[in-house]
């Protein structure tokens, strides 16, 4: 095991904060959507450009980020994304339909720098205890990810519109402070080291010509598209089912909330011999079960909160499962950061295009074949995840 860099005392506490800035700045505006279309006449057409747009910026920027982290130092280029997250944050404030799109732009660019070089911190300043350090980061992204729906709903009930996007964009302006002290540590590449990278990619290929980084971009593609689909459309089965709109947000909110325990067990877990296998089989099982349980007729509430939380344990493994593999799977930093550019350029652009084609399908075929068609997917997910899991590393075959 490579012995980990030096790094500020700050680090740990920056990257938490990283966190909470890769989701609420996306999930705050489902329950801000209301207040959008009454205060800035946004037209329900644009609405799902919210998500989308963050989406699509992410499958293009993830791999140009990577290569800037060797380039420019990989804490160097995080302060630069956290810098678009917070411009980007406060641009949406201008009133206007064109100025909210524009900051939704620069946050989604923001949001993929740490998506794609905190694990590939991970991987180099605390290779020694990479499962508790995973665990803090992917449990303050998943909570704070939970929580911003619902907290943005009850401030823009209360408050303006403004006010209740400048209260939650607040938490990207104290990351610029505390991430200051890391830029100390920040080493982008030397000569040296890229003429020893230059000899490591003898031995080690690039990620885009390694046939096993394929499969983990695959296993994040299909996992990023299960989720975002039953976070789009979940409401709209339970409405099927005969659940009024308060209760199908109530019930979508506790399967992300369900996500949580997963960031704790997975990391937890998955170096010991059959951690990610046993992982793997709670994904399948709550994915698999989970959706297809919402093909029985006249669903009880007490049975839909069950599915719900069974899908969102399953979800909540399946995305930690494709963090362990991008730090995992590799043997530095740059490989880390390489991979996980690799797996999210793809898989969120799979992520972006599906919620939309699959409620093309539940509009003119029926929810249940939606339904049937996640859980088809949960089942493929899960089945690449097993193949990950029979190699040591993505270069096993070179």
């Amino acid at each position: 095991m490579s012995t980990p860099k030096a790094h500020s005392r700050y680090l740990v506490l920056g990257m938490i904060l990283v966190a909470a800035n890769l989701r609420l700045p996306i999930t705050m505006m489902p329950g801000l959507l209301p207040s959008l279309q009454h205060e800035l006449g946004l037209p329900s057409s644009l609405a799902g450009l919210l998500t989308t747009i963050p989406l699509l910026a992410f499958a293009i920027a993830s791999p140009l980020l990577a290569r800037w982290g060797q380039r420019f130092g990989t804490e160097l280029v995080i302060y630069g994304s956290l810098i678009l997250i917070g411009l980007g944050s406060f641009l949406r404030l201008i009133p206007t339909v064109a100025w909210l799109f524009v900051g939704t732009s620069l946050l989604g660019v923001g949001v993929a720098g740490g998506n794609v070089l905190i694990p590939a911190i991970i991987k180099d300043d605390f290779s020694t205890t990479m499962d508790r350090t995973t665990t803090q980061y992917t449990l303050s992204m998943l909570l704070v990810g939970a929580l911003g729906t619902g907290v943005s709903g009850l401030l823009a009930a209360r408050w303006s519109l403004t006010l209740a996007m400048a209260v939650l964009s607040l938490i990207a302006l104290v990351n610029l402070v505390v991430w200051l002290p890391n830029l100390r540590f920040n080493r982008p590449a030397s000569p040296t080291t890229a003429t020893t990278a230059t000899h490591k990619a003898t031995a080690h290929p690039s990620v885009w010509r390694t046939p096993l980084a394929w499969v983990v971009t695959g296993y994040f593609g299909v996992q990023s598209l299960v989720f975002y689909v039953l976070i789009t459309w979940l409401p709209e089965i339970f409405m099927h089912q005969g659940f009024s709109a308060v209760t199908a947000g109530t019930l979508v909110t506790v399967m992300q909330l369900s996500n949580l325990p997963m960031a704790y067990i997975v990391p937890m877990t998955s170096s010991k011999p059959s951690g990610v296998a046993a992982m793997l089989g709670v994904t399948g099982i709550g994915l698999v079960g989970g959706v297809a349980g919402f093909l029985i007729p006249h669903l009880s509430l007490g049975v839909a909160i069950f599915l719900n939380v069974l899908i969102g344990l399953a979800a909540g493994a399946a995305f930690n499962l494709s963090v362990v593999f991008f730090t995992q799977k590799t043997t530095n930093g740059d490989e880390t950061a390489a991979l996980s550019g690799m797996a999210q350029s793809a898989g969120y652009l799979v992520a972006a295009v599906g919620p939309v084609m699959l409620g093309w399908v539940g509009n003119a075929l029926g929810w249940s074949l939606v339904a049937g068609l996640t859980a088809a997917l949960s089942a493929l997910m899960t089945a690449i995840g097993f193949v990950i899991w029979r190699h040591h590393t993505i270069y096993d075959h070179h």
